[in-house]
């Protein structure tokens, strides 16, 4: 029972490392990515390759897993925001992007195409993905805290008044995006090296879109709240298992409830604090104070 529960807290947290990662790009700097399971792939399947037939030091693997994944942001990202495309027409390119990674994968000798890559060493821990976890809350909030946060902030809000006041939109954009990329690609090796197995299939759209779900329904303008809800979507389904098919049923029930009575999201453009529980209890107080 322990290790079960120990699994959900790790599957859960390495979900929240690559959520937490595409909050910044997403829900600071305004753009959808549908294609984000691709650089999860990419960190995956680096890390997993260079453990797997070079031997090295799964730590360094995993390092090279984030950068590998944020050239690929680069590669991706030059093209497509230097040419400043619109949030719909991004999406979509990203979306070919996660396809042909895939596509790609599946055709490569040394992943091995079709039939994953398995045996790959079990050196992912739950105290390894929580320290991670922590690090990269860390450095998202730090980024957001920061002058080029404030930057991407501006290029949401309103990208046209923003680059009239001299911020470099393609600039405020790929850093965010290789931000995203890197922090994905290393929740992928860490993923590789806990299930020790992986293959192209594990990473389709529907990778990309749950990851965009939870940070639209954990709130645009937040950290902590697409965390949460990362932890939900996961630990939900999971705990639901025992119910077959209606594990997925509930899955879509709860994000559309959180949709209909949290629009803004969870959090919507608050963090995780003291002052916000307070403000919610002292709202909860006024209206059962207004009540006759």
């Amino acid at each position: 029972m322990y290790e079960y529960i120990s699994g959900i807290i790790t599957f859960s947290l390495i979900f929240v490392i690559a959520t937490v990662g595409l909050a910044v790009f997403t829900g600071f700097t305004g753009l959808f990515s549908l294609g984000h399971a691709a650089f999860i792939a990419i960190g995956a399947y680096t890390s997993g390759i260079l453990t797997y037939f070079y031997n090295l030091n799964f730590w360094l693997a995993l390092i090279a897993g984030g950068i590998v994944a944020g050239a690929a942001a680069i590669v991706i990202g030059y093209p497509t925001l230097k040419a400043k495309l619109r949030s719909d027409y991004f999406a979509i390119a990203t979306l070919g992007f996660g396809e042909a990674v895939r596509v790609l994968l599946e055709n490569l000798d040394i992943t091995q195409g079709a039939r994953g890559l398995p045996g790959i060493a079990l050196e992912t821990t739950l105290p390894t993905v929580l320290a991670i976890t922590v690090m990269t809350v860390c450095a998202a909030w730090n980024f957001i805290n920061s002058r080029y946060g404030r930057a991407a902030v501006a290029v949401r809000e309103d990208f046209t008044a923003a680059e009239m006041m001299g911020i470099d939109l393609f600039a405020v954009r790929m850093r965010s995006l290789v931000f995203s990329a890197v922090t994905a690609g290393i929740a992928g090796g860490l993923f590789a090296h806990y299930v020790s197995f992986i293959q192209p299939a594990m990473f389709t759209a529907a990778l990309s879109t749950q990851l965009t779900a939870g940070v639209v329904a954990g709130g645009m303008g937040s950290i902590s709240g697409p965390a949460l809800a990362a932890i939900i979507f996961v630990a939900v389904p999971e705990l639901l298992r025992v119910a077959s098919m209606w594990r997925l049923v509930a899955y879509g029930f709860l994000l559309v409830v959180i949709m209909v009575y949290r629009p803004q999201g969870l959090f919507g453009y608050q963090e995780l604090s003291g002052t916000f529980f307070r403000n919610y209890w002292q709202k909860i107080k006024t209206g059962y104070g207004t009540k006759p």
